[in-house]
């Protein structure tokens, strides 16, 4: 049975999905003896042939779109990622941003999902510190305003206990209790469309009722906490977006003096002013080997990575912007290694359990909210799969899973050694 679909919509959704016409007929038909692949994608984008519903179902796969996308008289206009906070935008592929896009995308159906259940609730209330603070306001002011709400002195050493992944655990139980969902997610559903850390470090929806925090599972494990606190202000000021990596450079537009403005807020927050240097000794702001060593003391005492310490130095002007570089250049090649190893360790061993996992991503918040709302029946195993990722029949399994974690108060154990 051949489907009626507009040809400018099937092109639509190849091209925002990021796929030249080569590449996506090589992933949805296999070479016949009368056409090529390419010769059969292109007949259905010039209106010459209708694809099959088993066909659509390829298509609605690939572009990870929903089925009825497909059925539009027109294509809608390209969807926006909110503000995109990122300093160099440019320096990313089409494909790139386009999976991108499409995890945000996911992202919002979600929000949306946890948004109406929330407001479904009679004893709801909206959430008075989104967008409570602008611009204008001071990074002090910022930082005690996310400090007080989230009860987390950032000044108590005796909260650094541990190391980054422990810190950014705390941080995430805190920013959850507040009513923050933290996500983490680098890709919309399988590895082929994992999203390198370079593309986006995290993404935040300022909303009154759910406000989510994305952060790239990409991203070094170590870099976390600055990530989340960088999310987490831009959820005070009320601003939807996606940002990048962090840079002391000058910013030549607004969007990057906010990117900014975040980044010295997770600076104060994580390593306060007045506090963060202790007794660490002077060095010349141009001797990176130096400043190495007073970098690595700084950050295993506040539990941060060195690229953080090292950024919070040079935005203070205690680091030139050669011996920044320097620095920063060595401990991505260090992290890139560290990566390697892991990888080659992993090698022919078990993964961990995927619901385990899920839970982890996904978080404990999100979680309570899918789990309390389909044991009160209110939302279809069907619906909750959606939420979770996941097919129907394996709902069950990771509400229990979940379940069971809950009655024993151990909901923020995690599957990739960040507790």
């Amino acid at each position: 049975m051949t489907i009626n679909v507009k040809p400018e919509v099937l092109i639509w959704a190849r091209e925002t999905a990021g796929f030249s016409l080569e590449e996506a007929a090589g992933k949805l038909f296999k070479d016949g003896v009368e056409e090529t692949a390419l010769e059969k994608l292109a007949e259905m984008e010039e209106g010459e042939k209708s694809p099959s519903r088993a066909q659509l179902n390829k298509f609605a796969n690939l572009y990870k779109r929903p089925l009825l996308a497909f059925y539009m008289a027109e294509p809608p206009r390209t969807g926006r990622r909110g503000q995109d906070f990122r300093q160099t935008p440019d320096s990313r592929t089409t494909r790139q941003n386009a999976i991108l896009d499409a995890l945000l995308r996911d992202v919002k159906a979600r929000q949306e999902a946890v948004r109406d259940i929330l407001l479904d609730d009679e004893d709801f209330e909206s959430l008075d510190y989104v967008g409570s603070l602008t611009t204008e306001s001071s990074v002090g002011d910022v930082v005690a305003a996310i400090s007080h709400r989230l009860g987390f002195d950032q000044k108590d050493l005796s909260l650094r206990r541990g190391n980054p992944e422990d810190l950014f655990k705390r941080l995430r139980a805190a920013a959850e209790e507040v009513g923050i969902f933290v996500l983490l997610m680098s890709d919309v559903g399988s590895w082929h469309s994992t999203i390198d850390a370079s593309v986006f470090r995290g993404f935040a929806v300022a909303d009154d009722a759910a406000p989510f925090v994305v952060i790239n599972t990409k991203d070094a494990k170590a870099a976390r906490a600055f990530t989340l606190i960088h999310e987490i202000a831009h959820i005070w000021l009320g601003q939807t977006g996606v940002s990048g990596a962090v840079s002391p450079r000058a910013p030549n537009t607004k969007n990057a003096r906010i990117e900014q403005f975040c980044n010295d807020i997770a600076g104060e927050f994580l390593l306060p002013d007045g506090e963060f240097k202790g007794g660490a000794p002077a060095f010349d702001p141009t001797d990176a080997d130096a400043a190495h060593a007073v970098i690595e003391a700084i950050a295993g005492r506040w539990s941060v990575s060195e690229p953080m310490v090292a950024y919070r130095l040079a935005r203070r002007g205690e680091l030139t912007e050669g011996a920044y570089q320097s620095l920063r250049a060595m401990y991505f090649d260090r992290w890139q290694a560290s990566q390697a190893r892991d990888k080659e360790r992993q090698k022919g061993k078990i993964g961990p359990d995927p619901h385990v996992l899920s839970q982890h991503y996904l978080g404990n918040a999100y979680f309570e909210v899918i789990y309390r709302t389909v044991r009160g029946n209110a939302l279809t195993y069907t619906k909750a799969a959606s939420l979770l990722g996941a097919k129907p029949n394996a709902v069950e399994s990771l509400l229990r899973k979940y379940e069971a974690k809950r009655s024993k108060g151990d909901l923020f154990a995690n599957a990739d050694g960040a507790a």
